[in-house]
């Protein structure tokens, strides 16, 4: 009996092995919109795409990310200045996209642009706070789908979009968990939405990969603290800020710097006849995030709040 359930479990497996690895035809004439292309993700996908021949738009919020982009890019690719929490600025975006593929369709959509600071205690933050971050990752994510959306029906084509372990669990307060947790709700009602119309929606959600939001949210943690009443401080303790700083100084050390586990991921979303609705990368996605939001909500706490620091100051 064991035998024959081995024997199944493998053919499972071989067939989706075999069925992942066919590829859609024609893929240097295909249009791939990327957003958030200054450095990170965005930025290294739109060159592993550009060097396997296809036409990538890549979207940046500067211009020296563009201009740098630019440079170290074949002719193919094309970038664009854009700015997601401005609709006007999407606008122009699209219209741009349209006159790029020349009467031809949008074949993919990657909605890479996001930020993830201020991330603090809930407590130290205000309602415009969490509006900084969910304009861009929510928001913004969805206006330009709104936009890009007849493009990529008409192509029978792909949106990609980015969300993350934090979409699935919160480990620290702040909009980026909950930006994340709703943009896996918008993606998986556009995917059943889209479905009768042959476009494919696939969600990225990467665990811990090390570009450079450390630095950044230590450098905003740092100007949230010293906005903070006299009175919370010392709830919190001065010993609190900097073990809660120090956390995210070496955060970049514990974590992979190597970020193809997750633009191939995109990839194979975007080129694959059969992608997947969801790709869980890392293995600290895999078997330690993923996996706690199945168990008893006391172990996920307990998981997620080792990194934290214990307040330390006077409570009352």
């Amino acid at each position: 009996m064991w035998l024959y359930l081995a024997v199944l479990v493998g053919f499972y497996f071989f067939c989706r092995w075999y069925r992942e690895r066919q590829t859609v035809d024609k893929l240097t004439e295909k249009y791939v919109f990327i957003t958030g292309c200054d450095s990170g993700f965005g930025n290294q996908l739109a060159r592993q795409l550009d060097t396997q021949g296809m036409r990538v738009l890549a979207a940046c919020l500067t211009q020296k990310g563009a201009e740098e982009l630019d440079r170290i890019s074949s002719e193919r690719l094309k970038t664009i200045i854009l700015d997601i929490t401005k609709t006007e600025s999407v606008e122009a975006a699209t219209e741009w996209v349209r006159e790029q593929v020349e009467g031809k369709e949008l074949w993919g959509l990657v909605n890479n642009a996001g930020i993830v600071s201020p991330m603090a205690p809930n407590e130290w933050l205000t309602k415009d706070d969490f509006m900084k971050v969910l304009e861009v990752n929510l928001l913004g994510t969805i206006d330009v789908t709104l936009h890009m959306l007849p493009l990529v029906r008409k192509a029978q084509g792909r949106v990609v979009n980015v969300t993350s372990t934090a979409g699935r669990i919160a480990f620290s307060g702040g909009g980026y968990s909950p930006s994340k947790f709703a943009l896996e709700a918008f993606s998986d009602s556009l995917r059943r939405e889209l479905h009768p119309f042959g476009v494919k929606v696939s969600i990225i959600e990467p665990g811990a990969f090390n570009t450079g939001i450390g630095d950044i949210i230590v450098e905003n943690s740092r100007i949230l603290w010293s906005r903070l009443p006299d009175e919370v401080k010392k709830i919190y303790g001065e010993k609190y800020i900097e073990e809660f700083l120090k956390s995210f100084t070496q955060y970049k050390y514990g974590v992979s710097s190597n970020l193809y586990p997750v633009t191939d991921a995109m990839e194979h979303a975007l080129t694959s006849c059969y992608p997947r609705s969801r790709y869980a990368v890392g293995w600290d996605a895999k078997c330690v995030f993923i996996p706690l939001t199945y168990l008893p909500a006391s172990l996920g706490d307990y998981v997620t709040t080792l990194h934290l620091p214990k307040p330390s100051g006077t409570l009352y």
